[in-house]
């Protein structure tokens, strides 16, 4: 009996240990992220999959609003997620353009930090020729501004079609949650393809059908639907 109760709390015991790593792991070190949007093409696509380093910018004490120290700050060129200002319980990923301190302007599609271009090919892109002036948008015409302390300014690489600090300002340094660095996983997704339901406890039967269904249809598309080339892809 007393072997039985001692394996009975190893196994709780491994059971707990490996429940508290996930969720360390998840919270401080990696996290999952969907891209939803295609404000960061060609560098990232709609339906790719990433894991975020949590860890290099100062992971977060679960429970609680205090940050670690990290390895280092965000960086210019860094692909980082942060909660959306305007409503921080969604999560954006654009890249950081310019950091505290920089003058960042727009002329006319061109990025200018400190008055030197920045605009790298490699990077962005953009989708429209034509130019709009500063007094219709700011989108192709912005600034210049100052970055101020403990902020950064960040932009889509599909410079023509992303909300970014153009539109709503600065990210505040402290709240970003890591730095994007591997597409795990890619699926193209098409208009018809249907969409995971949201599971209902009144019609149990009706949900786990409708479940079953999006899976078999995924599994049976996957072939010609899975960006295979992309999978363990770093971000650049």
């Amino acid at each position: 009996m007393a072997r039985q109760k001692s394996l009975i709390r190893e196994y709780a015991e491994t059971i707990v240990f490996a429940v508290l790593l996930f969720v360390v792991i998840k919270t401080d070190v990696v996290q999952a992220f969907r891209i939803p949007s295609g404000s960061m093409e060609d560098t990232l696509l709609v339906g790719d999959f990433l894991l975020v380093n949590k860890f290099i910018y100062g992971p977060t004490i679960p429970g609680t609003d205090y940050k670690l120290p990290g390895i280092r700050d965000p960086e210019p060129g860094d692909v980082i997620v942060f909660p959306y200002p305007s409503d921080p319980s969604k999560d954006f990923i654009k890249r950081c353009v310019a950091t505290e301190g920089q003058v960042v302007e727009v002329r006319d599609k061109v990025v200018y930090v400190d008055d030197e271009p920045i605009d790298d090919p490699i990077y962005s892109k953009h989708t429209e020729s034509n130019i709009i002036s500063g007094k219709r948008g700011p989108r192709d015409n912005w600034g210049p501004k100052v970055i101020g302390k403990d902020e950064l300014f960040v932009m889509g690489d599909n410079r023509d079609n992303s909300s970014d600090s153009r539109f709503w300002g600065f990210v505040d340094k402290e709240t970003v949650r890591g730095q994007a660095f591997i597409v795990y996983w890619s699926w193209e997704q098409e208009i018809e393809d249907p969409r995971l339901p949201a599971w209902s406890w009144e019609q149990p039967a009706q949900s786990f059908a409708s479940l079953t269904h999006v899976v078999g249809y995924n599994i049976l598309h996957s072939p010609w639907r899975v960006r295979w080339s992309r999978i363990g892809r770093l971000i650049e």
